[in-house]
């Protein structure tokens, strides 16, 4: 392993007391430093102080235009709004922003939901290009660093026409901040409860045609229990087990570009990752500690080049690649392992080579051409899988300005998967616009392949606690399809937004999975699992072994709406409220409809920011919360998980009359209203938060 984490262990403790000092000491400078300053004049630019309502966005249809002028609806969260909230974290960015998206966090990851659909119908990007590296199907979002976000776009709906295989329920694509012409270095750190510590670091040099750009995150966290209670059985017993792990995370990116003349590009970027969880260990006294801790590593790299035809004319080419890799770190000495020695547990690859040219033919449109190739390995010691897949595509899109007032696009993408074959995914979509109103419709078809693993797993995995799941893959899985209809009705002017989405979207042979307990299965099956598996006879008892089939949902229909509105109510005062109301349903093998697991019905997110300014000194307040009804896990014994509240405030208190440096002290609580779920561990949770809690934060940028 590159990483020792005993040593990183050290340096964080020691980073934590420096940091938690300094961030102390500029809080005292806040409350007792006299920094009376004169009030600005009312000639501030006050885009500078307002929500930006009208950024500039290319996920909807894969060329830069304003957010007003768009034919695809898409969110968009900018790196202002992430900072005035106080929030270091992907999740948390989503969770509070964004109530078409949640999260539950578990052991192995975090599971993404996106109106109703699951995070395998949801496409992850950074600067477009797909994010890899999952944890039993969940993708760790930990990878993404969120000291370099300039913005976060989130389309919703079914994408494939653009972007292939798994973009069924939408699109999340982060855009990176790479300043031109600059000299930048900057410094971001928090921490809160459970040595909850997060420290990032930029640096960026542009100059002429050279840029560099070097990133480097370091977090922490412990684990905490709400409930030192679990179920076993129909018996309630105690548990060191937690509901939240700790863990230790770097997070390291370098990116080079050189501007060789002013049509021709080129960049180069790198990375490096690791993650190391930290379980407690497995005791004789009591239930919940585990024989391992899981770390993950992870290393990427890419290449580009972008060449400029003309104004509105470019060619572009894009190469990423990924290697993923999990393992354990036994604790103790167990399968013939030592405590300190590390088992591979599964390694992933990926490799995507992307051509890609945007012309205007003409003054009034503009088109797409592409063609892609990806590969996909994966590789499980512990299943005896090692597996390959490869998908090839081509795809075109044309936008057109028919009419003063109507824009239509169509587009269309041929994929050909290695396992399931070839498809073609269309698109449709139109807007009209008169003054302030904006109408769109769309139409997009999607398809997902199955997963390696849904296709293949043969696998036993005993968790923490008293459980252990079987996971059986199937080979005749089909590929899902799907078609999604959308209108959004939209009003917008400089200081207010409001718009209302109404969607269908309907999968046929959706990939899903469902759990039965050992136990519940007829007596035959019982007796061949044990001989594929020889580790249930290492059990001392089978009550807590589910087996987890992969099937085809016949079908799944998802409908909803969405409403937003977002407003500068007056100078430096802001205000956005979101509401989403999603009805997933799928028809199950035995023929009835029900809910599909981990969806939400309602949800709905509330934001206010104020600011102001006296002359070197800016100060921002940030009320933000989340309110959402009961998750749903139909047929799951463990029942629904409940529906939450929570609420943040954050304060930040930006002093800029320094001549070489800003300084931004902060301090806030999260869940103001100390809501926890305090149910014994074996349940299903929506809500993982260890209750109220303290955060306090410093940035340093220099000029």
């Amino acid at each position: 392993m590159v990483c020792t984490f005993a040593a990183l262990y050290k340096i964080k403790q020691y980073m934590i007391k420096k940091r938690l000092l300094t961030v102390l000491l500029m809080g005292g400078i806040i409350a007792t430093g006299a920094y009376a300053q004169a009030e600005k004049g009312d000639s501030d630019d006050m885009t500078k102080k307002t929500h930006e309502l009208n950024p500039v966005v290319v996920t909807g249809t894969g060329t830069h235009q304003r957010l007003k002028n768009t034919p695809s609806p898409v969110s968009v969260i900018t790196a202002n709004e992430i900072k005035r909230a106080g929030i270091t974290d992907f999740q948390q960015a989503l969770t509070m922003m964004v109530p078409s998206l949640s999260f539950r966090p578990n052991a192995m990851g975090s599971y993404l939901m996106m109106n109703g659909l699951s995070n395998k119908h949801v496409l992850i990007l950074v600067n477009g290009r797909k994010v890899t590296g999952d944890i039993t199907g969940n993708i760790d979002l930990n990878q993404i660093d969120m000291t370099r976000v300039k913005r976060i776009e989130v389309l919703n709906g079914a994408a494939s026409s653009l972007y292939g295989s798994d973009a069924i329920g939408g699109v999340i694509n982060i855009i990176t901040n790479e300043p031109k012409d600059v000299v930048a270095f900057s410094s971001n750190s928090s921490y809160t409860r459970k040595n909850q510590f997060s420290q990032g670091l930029n640096l960026d040099i542009a100059q002429g045609k050279i840029g560099s750009y070097t990133s480097y995150k370091y977090d922490h966290s412990d684990g905490w229990q709400n409930s030192h209670l679990t179920e076993d059985g129909e018996d309630i017993i105690e548990t060191i087990a937690p509901l939240s792990l700790g863990y230790s995370s770097n997070n390291f990116s370098q990116k080079f570009t050189y501007d060789a003349t002013d049509q021709l590009s080129f960049y180069a970027n790198g990375g490096y990752y690791n993650r190391g969880l930290e379980r407690p260990v497995e005791r004789e006294d009591i239930t919940g500690g585990s024989k391992y801790n899981t770390t993950y590593e992870g290393y990427n790299w890419g290449a580009g080049a972008k060449y400029k035809l003309s104004k509105r004319n470019v060619i572009q080419f894009d190469y990423s690649g990924n290697n993923y890799a999990s393992r354990y770190k036994y604790l103790i000495e167990n399968s013939g392992y030592l405590p300190g020695q590390y088992a591979l547990t599964k390694l992933q690859k990926f490799h995507d080579a992307e051509l890609k040219g945007i012309f205007g033919f003409t003054t009034n449109s503009t088109t797409v051409f592409g063609a892609d190739y990806r590969c996909e390995v994966l590789r499980r010691p512990d299943s005896d899988l090692d597996k390959s897949v490869y998908t090839a595509s081509a795809y075109g899109q044309h936008e057109v300005k028919l009419w003063n007032h109507l824009t239509g696009v169509a587009g269309v993408r041929y994929d050909h998967h290695e396992q399931t074959g070839g498809r073609f995914t269309p698109k449709v979509a139109a807007m009209y616009n008169i003054g302030n109103f904006n109408v769109r419709a769309t139409y997009a078809a999607g398809f997902r392949a199955p997963g390696i693993d849904e296709l293949y797993y043969h696998m036993f995995k005993k968790t923490m606690g008293t459980r252990a799941t079987i996971s059986l893959g199937d080979e005749n899985l089909d590929p899902e399809r799907s078609n999604y209809y959308s209108i959004n009705m939209e009003y917008r002017t400089s200081r207010f937004s409001a718009s209302v989405t109404g969607y269908l979207n309907y999968v046929k042979n959706m990939v899903t999975s469902k759990s039965t307990k050992f136990d519940d299965l007829p007596e035959a099956e019982q007796n061949r699992l044990r001989e594929e598996f020889p580790e249930i006879g290492d059990l001392s008892s089978t009550k807590n072994l589910s087996v987890k089939n992969y099937f085809n949902f016949e079908k799944a229909t998802v409908k909803g709406f969405e409403v937003n509105l977002n407003g500068n109510l007056f100078p430096g005062f802001t205000l956005a409220g979101n509401y989403t109301y999603a009805y997933g349903r799928g028809l199950n093998e035995g023929g009835e409809w029900q809910n599909i697991e981990r969806s939400i019905r309602h949800t709905a997110t509330i934001t206010g920011n104020y600011t102001h300014s006296w002359s070197d000194y800016t100060l921002n307040l940030n009320l933000n919360g989340r309110l959402q009804s009961k998750v749903y896990y139909p047929g799951d014994a463990d029942g629904n998980a409940p529906g939450y509240g929570i609420w943040n405030l954050n304060t930040r208190h930006t002093f800029d009359g320094f001549r070489n440096f800003v300084i931004e002290p902060g301090i806030g609580i999260d869940n103001i209203f100390n809501k926890k779920d305090n149910r014994p561990l074996n349940k299903n949770f929506a809500l993982y938060s260890p209750g109220r809690s303290v955060v306090i934060s410093l940035a340093l940028r220099l000029k």
